[in-house]
């Protein structure tokens, strides 16, 4: 896919993209400062935008308010967010501009590169990808409805959360897709989320109830 980097690193910015472009993707565009993020991103209008948090000018959040910029300007952009470490309101603010296509992931991740690329490639596709510290975090938050939920059901709501599919959650837990499919409509249902609404809205919204509670 073709994908714009930034990161005020050259040195992670350089990496990043031999990472991407041995995995058979192409960067458009690598920069190191959000206000030529914003150019690249809509000039390009990429399959995905993977941006740092803390870039130029005020080498803050400007990254992540690039990302806003972005998403305001252009809904369908899919955005992953790289951060040092965990910071519960860069969260809160990338989830609130819109659930479909967002990341924020840990740049520790990066060293994991089968992870990581598939991390992308989700977020690439719509999907929502948390890294597992983030979620950690969050999820001590949690009020009604998840509290009802079991600890099993909580555990599958977190490993959804990180964006991986039933089968991947099968196999990570040790159980038959059946299985999770039984947790993942209890969920479902203890969340209060319509049958009506197509899977993959309802997971979404099964991830945001904890998320934003």
């Amino acid at each position: 896919m073709r994908i714009v980097l930034a990161d005020d690193s050259t040195l992670l910015r350089e990496g990043v993209q031999l990472i991407l472009t041995d995995a058979g993707h192409e960067v458009v565009a690598g920069v190191g400062d959000a206000p030529t993020l914003v150019e690249a991103a809509l000039r390009e209008r990429p399959d995905l935008v993977i941006t740092d948090v803390r870039m130029p000018p005020t080498g803050t959040d400007d990254g992540l308010r690039a990302a806003f910029e972005i998403r305001q300007s252009w809904p369908q952009a899919r955005i992953v967010v790289l951060s040092q470490y965990v910071v519960q309101a860069y969260a809160d603010k990338l989830l609130a501009s819109g659930a479909a296509g967002v990341g924020y992931l840990l740049k520790d991740r990066i060293g994991d590169i089968d992870e990581f690329l598939a991390a992308i490639d989700q977020v690439a596709g719509g999907g929502t990808v948390l890294d597992p510290d983030v979620v950690s975090q969050l999820m001590t938050r949690a009020k009604d409805p998840v509290q009802s939920l079991t600890p099993r059901e909580r555990e599958v709501l977190e490993l959804m959360a990180q964006g991986l599919s039933n089968g991947s959650i099968a196999q990570r837990l040790f159980v038959t897709g059946g299985a999770v499919e039984k947790h993942t409509q209890r969920i479902f249902a203890k969340l209060g989320l319509s049958p009506d609404d197509s899977a993959g809205h309802r997971r979404v919204l099964a991830v945001l109830a904890f998320l934003r509670s």
